[in-house]
Formats: structure tokens, sequence, C-alpha cells
């Protein structure tokens, strides 16, 4: 891995396990600052939208600072909110330092992904958002479940002083891994958010929206399914999910090589393939050992999907990647608060958790259908493109100067 994007890669291992390494520590939390599991709870769900509203914003504040001046200032903010995580004496202070730290996290990685892109030969671009993303999915397989131990061993606020060393450590990296001058565009506010008159942005940011959601709708429950659906023990599900995050990061390197191929029918393929897991989960939940099988494959396929719609989102913004790239971020953040409530209502009308994967399901066949339509929209202006060209050159010579025929032999 280049050193560029294994910085990258540090600071998104640090930014992934903060951010889901709460959900294992809720109840000592709660415990230790007197509020309820639900009131705990909430810190999940702010630092989301912290991310769905905040990116944006931050992605402005820094559209003009050197690429590498404005990671390192997103880092510096990632380590100031650990801090305050760690030094919070009551829930407010806690949940207003989640909420801090959550602003640096759509940017980072919105402006990371352009960084990293711009790193490599244009075959290889969705390989080096990959490699920036596989610190996200070791956050899932090493993170959270070892900030978890430190956290119930030596207590929550241990685990934010763990966090905080990880962002020192890459803040250092970034120093001096990131090349002085990194080739950027001078934003214009205006061109920036025009991005958004874009269809096909907007397409690329809907479909990432309910990818996330079709993932979080039955992940968010999937303890109760393991324990209750399918028998497993607490222990053992904590070995389901190191297996689920194996899976994704797999998935996180072969989606990157796979859209640097072909992007839109990589995409496309995995979407297909992510109704079709879900559907075969619906029915393997039941038995432990299909079920784990079916398991990986499906964190394979909801982690390959990112890398190809992170690219995509570059490439069809490309006058202004970097808000773009972040608003994508935002979305995914807003599926996954989408899906956890999407989830959480159907089990509240009295669905069943073995009927969840097909809520998700619904979610994926609709991310497929507007990857499909995104896929004909370009087609069709290809087409239109190969049929303007002879036009275009067949008027020319009519066109040219009477002088430049004459010169012609």
């Amino acid at each position: 891995m280049p050193l560029p994007l294994l910085a990258l890669a540090i600071a998104a291992f640090g930014i992934g396990t903060t951010e889901f390494v709460i959900m294992g520590l809720l109840p000592d939390v709660a415990r230790d600052l007197a509020v309820s599991i639900p009131a705990a709870g909430m810190l999940v769900s702010a630092y989301a939208l912290g991310v769905t509203i905040g990116a944006p914003i931050v992605a402005i504040a820094v559209a003009n600072l050197p690429r590498k001046k404005a990671l390192m200032s997103l880092i510096g903010v990632f380590i100031v909110g650990n801090l305050l995580c760690a030094l919070a004496p009551d829930y407010s202070v806690l949940m207003a330092a989640r909420i801090v730290t959550a602003f640096c996290h759509g940017a980072f990685f919105g402006i990371g992904s352009v960084v990293a892109a711009g790193l490599v030969a244009p075959n290889r671009r969705a390989q080096a958002i990959a490699l920036m993303f596989t610190g996200l999915t070791l956050a899932n397989v090493l993170g959270v479940p070892f900030g978890t131990a430190l956290g119930q061993a030596l207590g929550w606020r241990a685990t934010f002083w763990a966090v905080t060393g990880i962002g020192v450590l890459a803040a250092l990296a970034l120093a001096l891994c990131l090349p002085a001058r990194i080739e950027m565009k001078e934003a214009s506010l205006m061109r920036e958010f025009s991005v958004l008159k874009n269809p096909q942005v907007l397409l690329v940011l809907a479909i990432s929206v309910l990818a996330s959601a079709s993932l979080f709708a039955t992940f968010t429950y999937i303890t109760p399914i393991l324990e209750d659906v399918t028998g497993f023990s607490p222990h053992a599900v904590t070995f389901v999910l190191l297996l689920f995050g194996l899976g994704l990061t797999v998935g996180s390197t072969l989606g990157g090589k796979l859209a640097d191929w072909r992007l839109l029918p990589s995409l496309l393929a995995f979407l297909l393939a992510i109704v079709l897991i879900l559907a075969v989960f619906a029915s393997t939940m039941h038995r432990p050992v299909p079920a784990m099988v079916t398991i990986f494959v499906w964190g394979i396929l909801a982690f390959a999907i990112v890398p190809p719609l992170q690219m995509l989102i570059v490439d069809r913004a490309s006058h202004a990647p970097n808000l773009a790239s972040t608003l994508n971020q935002g979305a995914f953040n807003l599926g996954n608060a989408t899906g956890a409530w999407l989830g959480g209502m159907a089990i509240g009308t009295g669905v069943p958790l073995t009927s969840l994967p097909w809520v998700s399901g619904l979610a994926a066949l609709g991310a497929l259908a507007l990857t499909a339509g995104s896929l004909s929209l370009e087609r069709r202006a290809q087409r239109n493109m190969s049929l303007a060209a002879p036009g275009q050159c067949s008027q020319a010579p009519a066109s040219a100067p009477s002088s430049t025929l004459r010169s012609q032999p």
C-alpha cells in the first residue's frame, strides 16, 4: 500500500472505530452517566445525523484550503472530539462531543476519497479509494471488538482515550506521508452547489441512501436474529460479527478492482447479488452453518458497492468532486439511520425478525432500479454524442474559410 494511502487508511480506521464502538459500550455509558439505554442509543443516532448535516457545511468551510491542510484540520477536529468524549463529565457534554466528532467524518472521507483517487493512475482510482476504506472495514473487524473489550475492562472512557491516540498517530502519518502539494481546483460556492442540478449526481446519492438502508434495516437487529432465530450464544454472535467484518474487508478490495474495470455494470451486479443474498438469508438464518456462510457473503457484497459508489460520485461531479463526495458520505449515514428506522418500524407493527431480510431486499431493489436508470441515462448520453459527432464533422468543410479550402490538396 502506498504510504499516502496508508496514512488515509489509518485515519479511516480511527474514524470508523469511534463511530461504531459506542454500540458495544451503551450499557456501560448508560450506567456511568445515569441515563437509560434508549437515551444512550441517541449517541449513535446523533452521530449519524451529525455526519449527514455537518458534512456539506464542513466541506464548504475547507473548500479552498490546500488538501493536505484540510485533511490535517479535519483529523484535528477528530482528536479534539474524542478527547472531549473521554473527559465528558455528563451526558450532554458527551452528546456534544459526539456531534463535534461526527462533523469531521463526512468531509474527511469525502475529501480523502478525491485525494486518494488523484494519487494513482486513472485506471486504479477505485482501488485507491478501496484501500482508504480498508481502514473503515478493519475498524469493524478489529477496532470495535478490541475497543469494546477495552471499555468493558477499564471503563468506556479508556476506549475514547485509545481512539484519541489513534487520531494522533493518523495525524502524524498524514503529516509525514501526504504530498505537500496536492492538485485541486479553486472552489466556487455556486459551482459546488450547482452539482445538485445534475440528475446523475442525485441518482448516485439516492442509490447510496437505499443501499445503506438495505444493510442496516436488518444488520441493526442482527444480534437478536442470531440469538433468538439462529440459536447462537452471545459469545458465538461476536464470532459471527467478526466473520461479517472480514467479509466487509474482502468486499472493499473486490469492489475497487471491479469498479476500475467496469464501473456501473459492476455496481449493478453487486446490487442484484445483494437482493439475492438477502432472500437466501431469510431461509438460512434458521440454521447456524448456512447462516454464517450467508452472512460472510453478505458482508462481501455490502461493502463491495462502496468504492464504486464513491468513484461514481467523483466522476459524475468532476467539476465539484469534494462537495459531492462528502454529500455521498452523508447519504450513506442517512441510509444507516433510515434502515434502522425501517427495521424498527417493521418490528413495531408486528413483523417478525425473520421478515427483516425482505424489508432490506426491497430497499436493495430500489437501489438496483435507480442504478439501472443511471446506466440507461449514461448510454443514451453516449449514443447522442456519437450521433452528433459525425454531423459536426460533415459540417466542418462547409463552414471553413475559402482560403483554407483552397490550401487543401
